[in-house]
């Protein structure tokens, strides 16, 4: 059975990739990096929901150590960027860079993310950064675009029905600052 690693944002996000990735016969482990979100309370709430996901697929997922001062050491200097702009690329290739590692750890040679599920996510830079990253780390990328044939709308779906907590911002401090500034 070929093993993939599932970079995972959050469940609401991963509740269309992994049925999907199951059903085509990969032995799929999930991996979240969590660092990113914020407050510590949200943190907890996006965890929460994850377990009730992975517990409900049965699948193992790999929790990083929630640190935010190791991904704001990240992105340090990308602080005022737009959202969408060079700071959620950094956060990207922080992620997808740990999710790597983790996949070389677990001697998986294949993954990929939930994140091209979002229609706010620029899905080209998504994959791109993907590629980079698997290929420094001698992996196979799975370039997915998982918002197609109605992605997104099915997740919101999938959340409903499994209760899963939704949350209405990306994760940072800076995207909910961004979100409620609107």
């Amino acid at each position: 059975m070929k093993e993939l690693l599932l970079h995972i944002c959050c469940a609401p996000d991963a509740s269309i990739p992994i049925p999907d990735l199951l059903g085509e016969g990969w032995n799929v482990r999930g991996f979240f990096y969590g660092s990113n979100i914020h407050p510590y309370d949200e943190y907890v709430k996006r965890l929460e929901a994850l377990n009730i996901l992975t517990a409900h697929y049965g699948i193992e997922c790999e929790i990083m150590n929630y640190n935010p001062d190791e991904w704001l050491e990240g992105v340090h200097g990308l602080e005022c960027e737009p959202e969408g702009g060079k700071r959620c690329a950094k956060c990207f290739e922080i992620q997808l860079m740990r999710c790597a590692e983790s996949a070389k750890r677990f001697g998986c040679e294949n993954f990929c993310t939930t994140l091209t599920i979002s229609p706010h996510k620029n899905v080209a830079l998504i994959n791109s950064i993907g590629d980079s990253v698997s290929a420094l780390h001698g992996l196979k990328w799975e370039n997915r675009i998982w918002r197609k044939n109605n992605g997104f709308l099915r997740s919101v779906r999938a959340s409903k029905e499994l209760g899963l907590y939704r949350q209405n911002y990306c994760g940072c401090m800076f995207s909910k600052r961004d979100s409620q500034s609107h």
